[in-house]
């Protein structure tokens, strides 16, 4: 399956992404830019929200959510201020398709960001941005100045008044934290406070940013939307896996394309855009160009969306593990996540990897959760003693209770970063025993070059 190219930067056929050039508004434009926008305009801002539910459009950023029927949660307009906050704290790890939108195609989510406010009447936007992304931030500060100057935003923008107030765009800086990439903990931290997430209900539609009404997306699905004004819901879900066959209407669907990072022991690393349901071998062939040249590259298996999604080996890769969103259900992983693949290499210890993981989520982890401050650090330590060639048989045991037991109660967690522990360790654990097996049974120091 070849890349569709809906955006106009695609991932240029030989060489980085750093071959790309920024798109400037002219650029823009000249390429159909802004088309859609107007064809928003023109629909009315309650025909926008229905296109985009018949489109069946879910987020790109991890969790996959419908993104119409998020926009349909928001209460009835009052006096008062609506926001909309766009998620590019890109905190995953191994993953950057948002860098590349930000970086390369800046007009392209600022559209869809202008489509969204007129969609759920918004009247002032956020663009919280991970605070590495230094290059990032001059790009698309530069992308929102050109935007002012010519009508997109601001005073006299061309969709008129939102909530009878001009549209306006403002970027934020994160400060590094991974919990901000939560849609609450984003919110408390844009605040001003301690980025951790909040308790809910109250759910952000209701009462988000500064108590008002709030719809929270990630940059890449608001960089969807002004292909799906453009040229229609049906074009849009042309592409794509679909529904499980023999699904009922009301099962989520795979519709449309996927940006798909790819890094690790990969013969061309980059950013690609496939349709969803591209099998995971085809991406690895097509796009990576197989496996790293050199001893101990063979392909060992892969984190498909981050590490919080878990593990696929190579065994199952090979059975057929496609793309979409419901890779979860069918080779027991938590999602599809940000589709960002890390390709890891034969000679990589599991064990080290393992432990890498922990240490990273009892870092991040912001503490309110007992299940997730407690276990990601007995994770951690008891991965420390098998790395330093300590681990008992009784370890092996407690890691896997623990791990399976950190985010398995629904509704017990205020967020899902102990469910992102819990599923990274228990299926490298389950999907590589025999390395955590050998490593208990005969005990050694495990090397810590990971890939």
């Amino acid at each position: 399956m070849t890349p569709v190219l809906f955006r106009r930067v695609p991932t240029p056929p030989e060489g980085s992404f750093h071959d790309r050039k920024y798109v400037g508004y002219d650029d823009y434009v000249a390429s159909e830019g802004y088309e859609g926008l107007q064809a928003g305009i023109d629909a009315g801002h309650e025909e926008v929200v229905n296109i985009v539910k018949a489109a069946e459009l879910r987020g790109r950023g991890g969790a996959g959510f419908p993104a119409g029927v998020k926009w349909g949660f928001l209460p009835p307009l009052d006096d008062g201020p609506r926001y909309l906050c766009i998620n590019a704290d890109e905190s995953e790890p191994a993953t950057f398709k948002d860098q590349v939108l930000i970086q390369f195609d800046p007009h392209s989510v600022i559209e869809g960001i202008a489509l969204c406010m007129l969609a759920c009447q918004l009247d002032t936007a956020y663009f919280y941005i991970r605070g590495e992304y230094h290059h990032q931030r001059e790009v698309f500060e530069r992308a929102i100045a050109e935007a002012y100057a010519n009508g997109v935003l601001g005073e006299n923008a061309r969709t008129g008044k939102i909530n009878g107030r001009w549209p306006n765009l403002y970027l934020h800086r994160g400060a590094g934290a991974y919990i901000c990439g939560e849609e609450t903990g984003l919110i408390e931290s844009l605040e001003g406070k301690r980025g951790w997430p909040r308790i809910k209900p109250p759910f952000p539609a209701v009462q988000g940013a500064f108590a008002r009404p709030t719809v929270i997306n990630n940059v890449e699905t608001l960089a969807n939307v002004p292909f799906i004004l453009k040229h229609g819901a049906d074009a849009w879900k042309a592409n794509g896996k679909g529904r499980p066959e023999g699904a009922p209407p009301q099962v989520p669907a795979s519709y449309g394309t996927k940006l798909m990072g790819l890094s690790g022991a990969i013969s061309r690393p980059g950013v690609y855009e496939h349709e969803l349901g591209i099998k995971l071998t085809d991406l690895i062939e097509t796009s990576g160009q197989g496996a790293l040249a050199g001893e101990g590259n063979a392909i060992k298996g892969y984190f498909h969306g981050g590490i919080s999604m878990g593990v696929i080996s190579q065994e199952e890769a090979e059975a057929g593990v496609e793309m979409d969103f419901d890779i979860g259900k069918k080779w027991n992983n938590l999602g599809l996540g940000t589709a960002c693949v890390t390709v890891i290499p034969e000679r990589t210890s599991m064990v080290a990897m393992a432990r890498n993981c922990a240490r990273f989520y009892a870092h991040e982890s912001c503490g309110q959760c007992t299940q997730c401050r407690e276990g990601s650090r007995w994770l951690n330590k008891m991965l420390d003693r098998m790395v330093a060639g300590d681990g008992t048989t009784k370890d092996l045991d407690l890691l896997l209770e623990l791990a399976s037991s950190m985010g398995s109660m629904p509704g017990n967690n205020i967020c899902g970063l102990s469910d992102g522990a819990n599923w990274a360790i228990r299926t490298i654990v389950n999907k590589f025993w025999d390395e955590f097996e050998a490593i208990v049974s005969k005990p050694s120091r495990v090397s810590l070059a990971v890939v």
